[in-house]
């Protein structure tokens, strides 16, 4: 029974968090990582630890760069990346600046292994919206990161930086045909 102790400690402290599997910009050195900084110190956010996918997943990039994790198990790598346990108004930014209500992407359950071993089966991460994720996944060739390191973000474009007159969709469907 000691060896459940800190598992248990664990998920006592984050009862009224949501735990959130980071992956790509919201990752420390990336470009929307002054949001999660700005929720940590707001104390609505709180990093956890460096964590990778329990299991394989393809972690593609799309128009300007941008990351998107695929649900679809099995293909793909264990994909690298932080957890944090975010409070309910951490969680309702999350999902703004991820555009959950817009169907940029969708906040679905994860499991994932954090660094020290001990397995997450209660996290959640911001999924490629269903409606494109297949698409995106053969655009890529059906090959995927295991890690969105900056040799792999190299060319990014910040969202002020992108053309403007068309929303970030139209910018998904034309990346996906092209």
């Amino acid at each position: 029974m000691a060896s459940d102790a800190p598992a248990a400690e664990q998920q006592q402290r984050y009862s009224h968090r949501t735990l959130v599997f980071t992956y790509g910009t919201l990752k420390r050195g990336f470009s929307n990582h002054p949001l999660v900084q700005e929720l940590v110190q707001s104390g609505d956010a709180s990093f956890v630890g460096a964590a990778v996918t329990a299991s394989r997943l393809p972690l593609v990039c799309g128009p300007y760069r941008v990351p998107f994790l695929l649900n679809l198990p099995g293909e793909g790598d264990r994909v690298a990346g932080e957890l944090y346990a975010v409070t309910p108004r951490g969680l309702a930014r999350l999902d703004d600046l991820e555009g959950v209500s817009r169907a940029h992407y969708e906040r679905l359950p994860i499991a994932v292994d954090l660094a020290e071993g001990a397995r997450v089966d209660g996290a959640f991460a911001y999924y490629a919206h269903r409606d494109y994720a297949a698409e995106l996944w053969r655009r890529s060739g059906e090959k995927g990161y295991p890690e969105y390191s900056h040799a792999v973000a190299d060319g990014y474009i910040r969202r002020k930086d992108r053309p403007q007159g068309q929303t970030f969709l139209e910018q998904i469907r034309i990346f996906v045909s092209t």
